[in-house]
C-alpha cells in the first residue's frame, strides 16, 4: 500500500521519499512518497511518527545546484559578452579610419530654391568628419581647416546621401581628413557625387591641449594619392595665409 498526500501551500513543491515497513492501523506501509514545502520541516502523515521516516533535506546537492545554475550563468555571460561587442569600436586600423554616415535629406534642410542648404551641408560634413577623427585618435577633437570644398551638385528633399570620412594623412597631432559626399533618388540606386573637401582637425585633452594620435600609414595606391593631395592642399592653404594683407590676416 502506498500512502500519497500533498502539502497545501502556495510555495513551489519537492518530492521525498520515506522507506521502510511502518505499521498502520494493521497495515504494512512498504514506501510513503509525500510532497513537502521546500524547507527543513516535512509533514508527517496521520499515524506515522518522525522516528519512523527519515525527511530528505529539501535543499538540491552541489551537483543539482550546478546543473540548475551554470545554463543561466551560461546565459547572463553570453548576453554580456554581446553587450561588450556591440559598444566595442573596430579594432582593425582600416576599420577605424572611416566612417560613413546615411540618411534622407529632410524638409527641414532646405534653402529657398527648394534644394539642401549649403550650411547644412556643411554642417553634415563636420560631424562625419569628427566621428572619424574622434574614432581614429580616441579622443575630443576640433576642427581647424576646411580646404577644397566643391559644390557640384545640388541634393533635393527626400534623396539618400552619403557621407564617407576618411584618415587620408596625420602629423603629430592632427588628422588629416577627406570627405566625399553622395546623393541621388533612393529609387534609383544610384547616387551621384555632389561635393567633398578635406578637413584637418587635432585631438586635444580635457584642458583643450593638443595630444599624439595614432599614425596613419597609407598603403593602397588611392590612400596614397590621398595623402599627397592633403598635403598639397595644406601647403596651399599656408601659402594663401601668407598671401592675405596683415589687416584681413589678423
Amino acid at each position: 500500500m502506498f500512502l500519497r498526500f500533498a502539502a497545501m501551500a502556495a510555495s513551489p513543491v519537492e518530492t521525498v521519499s520515506a522507506a521502510g515497513a511502518v505499521g498502520v492501523a494493521g497495515e504494512v506501509i512498504a514506501c510513503a512518497t509525500i510532497y513537502a514545502i521546500r524547507s527543513r520541516s516535512c509533514r508527517v502523515p496521520a499515524g506515522v511518527t518522525q522516528s519512523q521516516y527519515h525527511c530528505a533535506s529539501p535543499s538540491p546537492g552541489p551537483a543539482r545546484r550546478n546543473a540548475i545554475e551554470a545554463p543561466s550563468e551560461g546565459r547572463e555571460r553570453t548576453l554580456r559578452q554581446q553587450k561588450t561587442n556591440i559598444m566595442n569600436t573596430p579594432q582593425n586600423p582600416i576599420e577605424r579610419s572611416e566612417v560613413t554616415f546615411r540618411f534622407l535629406a529632410e524638409p527641414a534642410a532646405v534653402n529657398f530654391g527648394g534644394k539642401v542648404h549649403g550650411g547644412s551641408l556643411m554642417k553634415w560634413i563636420d560631424e562625419v568628419a569628427y566621428a572619424c577623427a574622434a574614432t581614429w585618435s580616441g579622443r575630443y577633437c576640433v576642427t581647424v581647416s576646411v580646404g577644397n570644398i566643391r559644390f557640384r551638385r545640388p541634393i533635393l528633399v527626400g534623396n539618400l546621401v552619403e557621407l564617407r570620412a576618411r584618415i587620408v594623412a596625420t602629423g603629430r597631432t592632427s588628422m588629416h581628413i577627406h570627405v566625399s559626399v553622395h546623393a541621388g533618388d533612393p529609387k534609383w540606386g544610384e547616387l551621384r557625387q555632389t561635393t567633398d573637401c578635406l578637413m584637418v582637425f587635432v585631438a586635444v585633452d580635457e584642458s583643450n591641449h593638443p595630444v599624439g594620435v595614432p599614425s596613419f600609414e597609407p598603403k593602397t595606391d588611392e590612400q596614397k594619392a590621398l595623402a599627397k593631395y592633403a598635403m598639397d592642399v595644406k601647403a596651399a592653404l599656408d601659402a594663401i595665409v601668407e598671401l592675405k594683407p596683415e589687416n584681413v590676416a589678423n
